[in-house]
């Protein structure tokens, strides 16, 4: 490769704190960019590192051309054929800042590569804000910075300085930051919609059910929710949070309908006692569904509705954390009265699945005399034989229910409820999956409950003559301890040691309770405050009624002071120094002889001159030039500024005898 001629030397010092800045500001994005543009990124920078130390050429235009193309050709593809959204946005951000420094020449060059430096910091807030995201905002933000003064000083300053420079800088914005983040006006929606990357994978529990599958997030100690109760926390046996209700079976998975409004939903449940008042704050799912204490009657989510089968659903997807109210009942009754279609759409099986399964189950019924006697039976088969619970249940085959029932009887929460409601169908009664959590671990450090994806569980219900929709759980049967303990307390008991679990140490469990509530303190307050959290704040500061124009008018004026604040502080660092004593004293020398100084003119030089001239003594020109450097540059001390000011004023004083005038004398410098 031909050498350039030459080479910036600030350039070269400048760029790699632009390579640093930039590559800062990429890291967060790469886990949702396809690897090769984190590729491409690393070699562009690596290469153009090599150029600038090596003074290689830069390559030729058409080459960056063609570079740019099939780069853009490749984020449309790897992003289904779209450029809007988060995820395209940032990758053609990230690949055409690495294109971007192939042409990188100039400080200007740069420059533009810290805007975008800039644009990638804030378009990762975009996912997700955690708590780490305001110390790496912070951080990205003082790099850049610093990568900004040491251009414009041309590296010539300590890197020290310049990171003091750019903190300072930060600190100074902070409080106008602060001011806007509490007083500009919340709004319930935002001005724009950004659409989120929603092709991921989804968290937590899925639109179906197959052996294996919530066993799976048995070991994930992921969040799922969190939860406020207004007043009592229901015991643990009662803790089952509905989530979606499956009612279809090809005699292995689990399927439900197409979640749908149901404006007659309420007419069909019938509550009874108090209610249990709480709020929930959930993770994104990228689904539809929402979560609720078994069985939800109210909730504020907005756009959220109850379907048919009383699972709450909202019209989108939860593709962003979301806070919302709730009131559930825990005694109820469901559905008294069936409809015929229904009836027969929950009791439907495939004729050639699990025969041994069918069999078995009309035979218990024949004997059991009664539905209620014989789901009974049934509850009694997994407690009092051979059952086991465990999180690596062996895999099944074609005919899952009968092998799990006459052969491995090892399972987790949804072998027991699949098998459950194949045996209720096959006698004849109308049964159903629901797909939730169960449990819940209260965190002492914020007086709330932590729901976790290892809580997630399945449990059925059966639809019996003059009681309506019943919830039952053969997990219950197999192993109580579930239901009571949960799973976090079984595993911190040792309960769940049998299950296949890992006991943490309290210490550590308890540290990850502390960090927890930090970062629910956090999702309330910094991402939760939104307009009701703002009024509430206002009125706490003692503002009457607050709207958008008092808090307007509040924000501009607190505005102004501020910056006329930090208006000041600037100016009194950045004014010009005060000249010393002597070199006030020997101005006033300069001007009453009438000649000044020329520039670069040594004292001793001036004298001479001034000498010449005749205006002055000369032994009084020289005795004053001694003392002034004695006094400025010597070890004179406080006793030579006091010998320098009363040659001075002898001066004056002769001065003004020559020409007339009356003296004045100088004043004390």
């Amino acid at each position: 490769m031909r050498r350039r001629s030459g080479t910036d030397g600030s350039l070269l010092a400048s760029l790699p704190w632009t390579l640093a800045a930039l590559a800062f500001a990429v890291a967060p994005h790469t886990q949702y960019l396809p690897p090769w543009i984190t590729g491409t990124f690393l070699a562009c920078a690596v290469a153009r590192w090599q150029m600038e130390r090596k003074r290689w050429r830069l390559p030729p235009p058409w080459v960056r051309i063609v570079l740019s193309l099939l780069c853009f050709a490749g984020v449309f593809a790897s992003f289904n054929y779209t450029v809007s959204g988060v995820g395209p946005g940032s990758a053609l951000l990230a690949v055409m800042a690495a294109l971007k420094l192939l042409e990188t020449r100039q400080r200007r060059d740069q420059f533009v590569l810290l805007f975008i430096s800039i644009f990638l910091i804030m378009a990762s807030l975009l996912r997700e804000q955690y708590v780490w995201s305001l110390p790496y905002l912070l951080a990205g933000l003082v790099l850049t910075m610093t990568a900004w003064l040491r251009m414009a000083s041309a590296a010539s300053e300590p890197a020290r300085s310049s990171f003091g420079g750019a903190g300072r800088l930060l600190l100074y914005a902070s409080p106008l930051a602060l001011a806007m983040w509490i007083l500009f006006p919340r709004i319930a929606t935002p001005f724009w919609a950004v659409p989120i990357d929603t092709s991921g994978a989804t968290a937590g529990l899925n639109d179906r059910m197959s052996p294996g599958d919530i066993s799976s997030l048995s070991l994930s100690n992921a969040v799922a929710f969190r939860v406020e109760f207004e007043g009592s926390v229901p015991p643990p046996s009662q803790r089952y949070w509905r989530g979606l209700v499956l009612h279809r079976f090809n005699g292995r998975t689990w399927t439900g309908s197409e979640a749908g409004g149901d404006p007659h939903a309420r007419a069909g449940l019938e509550v009874y006692g108090e209610p249990i008042r709480y709020e929930i704050t959930m993770e994104p799912t990228q689904q539809r569904w929402v979560y609720a204490l078994d069985i939800p009657y109210g909730w504020s989510l907005e756009n959220g509705f109850m379907g048919s089968e009383h699972q709450v659903t909202s019209t989108q997807p939860i593709d962003q954390r979301v806070a919302y109210s709730a009131v559930s009942y825990l005694q109820y009754r469901i559905d008294p009265a069936l409809p015929e279609w229904v009836r027969s759409r929950n009791v439907r099986l495939p004729a050639d699945r699990n025969p041994r399964t069918a069999e078995l189950a009309r035979e218990m019924r024949r004997a059991a005399g009664s539905d209620r006697q014989f789901v009974e039976d049934v509850l009694r088969k997994f407690h009092e034989e051979s059952f086991y619970y465990t999180l690596e249940p062996p895999p099944l085959g074609s005919h899952p229910v009968d092998e799990f029932l006459f052969g491995t009887r090892r399972g987790f929460c949804e072998h027991y409820a699949s098998a459950f409601a194949v045996m209720m169908r096959a006698a004849g009664l109308p049964s159903r999956i629901v797909l939730g959590y169960q449990g819940g671990e209260i965190n002492p450090m914020g007086q709330y409950m932590i729901v976790r994806q290892s809580d997630a569980h399945a449990w059925t219900e059966v639809w019996l003559q003059g009681r309506g929709w019943e919830r039952y759980d053969p997990t219950a049967a197999v192993a109580p301890e579930r239901i009571e303990s949960g799973m976090s307390g079984a595993r911190l008991a040792g309960i769940g040691a049998r299950w296949g679990l890992d006991a943490p140490s309290r210490l550590l469990h308890r540290l990850v309770l502390t960090w927890d509530a930090f970062n629910a303190k956090w999702n309330d307050w910094v991402l939760g405050y939104g307009p009701e959290k703002q009024n509430s704040f206002m009125q706490s500061l003692g503002m009457d009624r607050p709207d958008w124009r008092k808090m307007m008018l509040t924000l501009v004026g607190l505005l102004a002071v501020l910056v006329s604040v930090v208006s000041l502080l600037l100016l009194r660092r950045y004014r010009p120094r005060r000249k010393d004593a002597a070199a006030r004293l020997y101005g006033r020398f300069t001007r009453k002889a009438g000649l000044r100084p020329s520039v670069g003119e040594s004292p001793l030089a001036y004298a001479a001159r001034l000498a010449s001239t005749g205006v002055a003594s000369p032994k009084d020109v020289e005795q004053v030039t001694e003392l002034y450097l004695a006094a400025r540059y010597g070890c004179a001390g406080r006793a030579g500024i006091t010998a320098l000011r009363e040659a001075v004023i002898n001066f004056k004083a002769r001065a003004s005898r020559e020409s007339g005038s009356p003296a004045s004398a100088l004043p004390s410098g």
